[in-house]
């Protein structure tokens, strides 16, 4: 989407795992550029979806191509679910499914984030969260459910979950700490799905419902 083109539908449908959420806010364009509601939970409740409540907005610079991060989580008692977007560039965000007895344990779901596109990703907790840079001085936006509790910080190793990182033209580029981080064959998960879904039950997860799990277009004025 182009930064002077009009979008007056939020756009919201489950991804490849259903936990995981993709996100399109409206946009208003014109010649001047273009305004967005980035967050308003009102328009998002009102098409079916409740998040959690977000305490605190992070925001990362990477400054070269192909720059990785992750794949990251923070363990309970301070799991935070994430709503993830780019606010400049354009980056490729991961979501990995480790709640143990889940049926889509292990499996990934990744999608195209841009400046561009406005394109969110809304990642639960009890998933690994990592992205890759396609283009320099990328940033990253996301909103969390839980504050930062550096006891509870965790990663695993990014390509060790099968997942098929796109072409940057350029050679990753990790931090010591995710370099050295374990692979998911050697990880013991600190998630339960049954927790999980004992937790969505009572409405304690935060997790979205979307009726019938369709594709959502929602129209403002």
């Amino acid at each position: 989407m182009k930064t002077d083109e009009m979008n007056d539908t939020i756009f919201i449908e489950p991804t490849e795992i259903e936990a995981v959420l993709r996100i399109q806010p409206r946009r208003f364009g014109d010649e001047r550029g273009f305004f967005s509601e980035s967050w308003n939970r009102r328009a998002l409740e009102q098409a079916g979806v409740f998040l959690p409540e977000f305490v605190q907005d992070n925001h990362s610079l990477s400054r070269v191509v192909g720059t990785v991060r992750g794949l990251h989580f923070q363990s309970p008692p301070h799991a935070q679910a994430k709503l993830v977007r780019c606010g400049r560039g354009r980056l490729f965000d991961v979501a990995v499914d480790i709640r143990k007895g889940s049926p889509s344990y292990g499996k990934w779901v990744g999608e195209e984030l841009s400046f561009e596109n406005c394109k969110q990703l809304f990642i639960p907790a009890g998933f690994l969260h990592g992205f890759v840079t396609f283009e320099p001085d990328t940033e990253i936006v996301y909103k969390c459910s839980d504050y930062y509790a550096p006891d509870c910080d965790g990663a695993v190793r990014w390509d060790s979950c099968g997942i098929v990182w796109p072409e940057t033209g350029a050679a990753p580029i990790l931090s010591g700490k995710d370099s050295a981080a374990p692979a998911l064959a050697d990880f013991d998960s600190p998630f339960s799905y049954e927790a999980w879904d004992e937790d969505t039950r009572h409405g304690r997860s935060g997790f979205h419902r979307l009726g019938g799990g369709a594709p959502c277009h929602v129209a403002r004025p």
